[in-house]
């Protein structure tokens, strides 16, 4: 049976407790209209440049107002609820990259903390290093819901393949990718990305992003998007601030793409022979 998902734009400021209650409002709205699962987006909880700051409102899991509020949420409304992900302070002095999902009695079903770290250098001086503070993650993840089953990813994760071709084996009818995406990658690349990994793999993808310029002064690119499994986009936002957005998943929709275009099937193991032809190089040629 097919079920009304809701992706959730935002521009977290700096305040957890000031992004849970943004988080609470647009939740309880999104599940007024019909969703039942719902999905915040990257660092629902803070966004945050200056690293000793950002430590210094970080908690553990346990007392996270972002996990509690999520989880008080899910079981008052009776809906999944996915935070996309969350910075956690973890007891090595590290902080992880953290997405937790929720069932509809508040129980706690999984978490997932962001495999690929986002250390790049791109033009105009704008460079990253996620790999300073945070901890990488070591799991793919998927979970079996009566809805359907979801794989999970975070942010720069969309730009490794592997990963979710792995999920999609596993059974993964849902691809999750929650986002903050820069202004700058977003603009280039987001939608093309988001699309060719729900196409390759015959599956439905859900990507909550934040959204505009936040108290830190950086500027992410927003454009929040539910896509199907033959690429098509069910549902986007816009780039500037908050917006829920929904869609319709129905897994028989996965099924369909799947045996039309049976890829996950028909893929086979094969070797890489690398030749060279570095002698012949070091003539002119005519």
């Amino acid at each position: 049976m097919s079920f009304k998902a809701a992706a959730i734009q935002m521009c977290s400021g700096v305040d957890p407790i000031t992004n849970a209650a943004s988080m609470e409002r647009l939740i309880r709205d999104a599940a007024s209209q019909g969703a039942v699962y719902v999905q915040t987006p990257e660092m629902t909880g803070a966004i945050q440049k200056d690293r000793d700051a950002l430590r210094a409102v970080l908690k553990d899991e346990k007392v996270d107002i972002i996990v509690l509020t999520a989880a008080r949420l899910a079981r008052e409304l009776g809906i999944y609820i996915h935070v996309g992900s969350t910075a956690i302070a973890r007891a090595d002095g590290k902080i992880a990259n953290r997405g937790f999902l929720f069932a509809p009695d508040g129980e706690r079903i999984c978490t997932y903390d962001k495999i690929h770290m986002f250390d790049v250098d791109l033009d105009n001086g704008e460079s990253w290093r996620e790999s300073a503070a945070y901890e990488a993650g070591t799991e793919a993840r998927v979970a079996e819901l009566p809805l359907a089953t979801f794989g999970f990813a975070i942010c720069y994760d969309v730009r490794f393949p592997s990963l979710f071709r792995t999920e999609a084996v596993a059974g993964a009818q849902v691809l999750t990718v929650p986002a903050a995406f820069t202004k700058q990658t977003g603009e280039a690349h987001w939608e093309i990305l988001l699309r060719a990994r729900a196409i390759e793999n015959g599956a439905f993808l859900v990507a909550a992003a934040q959204a505009g310029v936040h108290e830190d002064g950086r500027e992410t690119f927003g454009h929040s998007m539910i896509i199907d499994p033959w690429g098509n986009v069910l549902a986007v936002a816009g780039g500037a601030g908050e917006e829920i957005i929904f869609a319709e998943i129905d897994p028989d929709a996965v099924a369909s793409a799947r045996g039309k275009i049976p890829n996950l099937k028909n893929a086979r193991d094969f070797n890489l022979d690398t030749v060279s032809n570095n002698a012949g190089a070091r003539g002119s040629v005519q």
